[in-house]
């Protein structure tokens, strides 16, 4: 696998290695779009980028996406939005907000092409597909990556920006960008904690038994660089 592996003694250590390298990206641009993921390791960064590097960003300059996002209204606990404006984004100036969401109380199919557009508007283009600047990925225990599952594997490929994805167990309608729009970010950023993503991250990382099953291991950064941000827990089969 062509990434860089960084490797943290816990969530928090992640989270404050992966700011410092936000931090580093972002200063001095007067343009940085930015995909942010859902989960509990964005929890932490966001906490630890408002507690402790709140004044050292232009966050004039940070134009916020969002990777995926539940089909829920801005105000549901589920919504990956409200998450992040909770956590970071009322704790920022209303004049430095640049925030795109995706507009979760709306009809799926309908606001995945609103998103996509709106995406082709405001996101810089490369190789004939935006090009986010940095984007921000998790991975799920069954090595789902944004909303895109083990049983939609198409949505690696496919042409559209975004589509709509389906949760396996819940059967919730999401929507998500699609791979070849994350591929061609110039930064890819998987922050991934905890044991119970460890078997996974084994297989994908020593490309064991089906590994390309799993949606995390067909991002490639094709464009650009990719880091996995692990705490130990996460990291602890590897060898």
């Amino acid at each position: 696998m062509n990434a860089t592996l960084k490797v943290f003694e816990d969530k928090n250590a992640v989270a404050r290695q992966f700011a410092e390298d936000l931090l580093t990206w972002t200063k001095g641009k007067e343009k940085v779009t930015i995909a942010l993921s859902g989960g509990s390791t964005p929890k932490v960064l966001f906490k630890i980028l408002v507690e402790e590097y709140l004044e050292h960003f232009d966050w004039s300059s940070i134009h916020f996406f969002w990777g995926d996002e539940r089909c829920v209204p801005p105000d549901d606990d589920n919504s990956n939005f409200k998450m992040t404006y909770d956590l970071l984004l009322q704790h920022i100036p209303d004049n430095q907000r640049n925030i795109y969401r995706v507009k979760g109380e709306n009809n799926p199919e309908e606001e995945a092409k609103r998103y996509a557009q709106m995406i082709e508007e405001v996101v810089e283009k490369a190789n004939g597909l935006p090009q986010f600047d940095i984007m921000i990925l998790g991975m799920g225990d069954d090595g789902h990556t944004a909303s895109i599952f083990p049983h939609q594997m198409e949505l690696l490929e496919i042409d559209e920006i975004c589509a709509t994805a389906k949760h396996p167990v819940s059967g919730q309608i999401r929507v998500s960008l699609t791979g070849k729009v994350i591929n061609n970010s110039k930064q890819i950023a998987f922050l991934v904690t905890g044991y119970g993503k460890a078997e996974r991250l084994k297989e994908i990382f020593n490309q064991e038994d089906n590994y390309q099953q799993y949606p995390a291991a067909h991002i490639e950064a094709k464009n650009g660089g990719l880091t996995w941000y692990v705490d130990e827990g996460a990291a602890k089969l590897l060898v």
